[in-house]
């Protein structure tokens, strides 16, 4: 559950015509993020619309590596979401540190760093050069759910 109130993070959700979803729900015993010390630590993401998953299956496969890059995106919001339902407030957000995205892969599929781009270049509009992070973008079997993208991320907080 998101927290009430929001300042420019929020404010520039709006205007790019996003809105912060409700946290994603955790599949299995995990908490959607957590804070450790000046850190958030996000579980990962993945692509859940309303409750579900808007498209399943393997990357290069089922889905275009262009629908997969969409649902990066997605995940990157879910992500935000999660974030704030655990320090209230998204403009705490000193800067996103690193990102993980884990791609279900067809065997023959390479183009994952261009898939997670989606979560990067979400976080690059909505936070500015605070979005700007070290990443890994891996190739996998398969994700929970059969869901073609899951992402996570590492967040430092301004400390007051």
């Amino acid at each position: 559950m998101t927290t009430a109130g929001g300042g420019a993070v929020e404010a520039r959700l709006a205007e790019l015509g996003l809105t912060l979803p409700a946290v994603v729900p955790p599949l299995a015993a995990y908490q959607p993020a957590v804070v450790s010390g000046p850190y958030v630590y996000t579980a990962g993401q993945l692509p859940m619309v309303d409750g579900k998953l808007p498209i399943t299956g393997k990357v290069g496969a089922e889905v275009t590596a262009e629908e997969a890059k969409e649902l990066a995106r997605t995940c990157a919001l879910n992500g935000l979401a999660a974030v704030k339902s655990v320090v209230g407030d998204l403009d705490r957000i000193a800067r996103v540190v690193k990102v993980v995205g884990f791609v279900a892969s067809a065997s023959d599929f390479t183009g994952q760093p261009g898939v997670v781009n989606g979560a990067s270049e979400l976080l690059g509009e909505v936070l500015g050069e605070k979005g700007v992070h070290a990443r890994s973008a891996v190739g996998v079997a398969v994700l929970p759910l059969d869901a073609p993208v899951e992402v996570e991320f590492q967040i430092e907080l301004v400390q007051d």
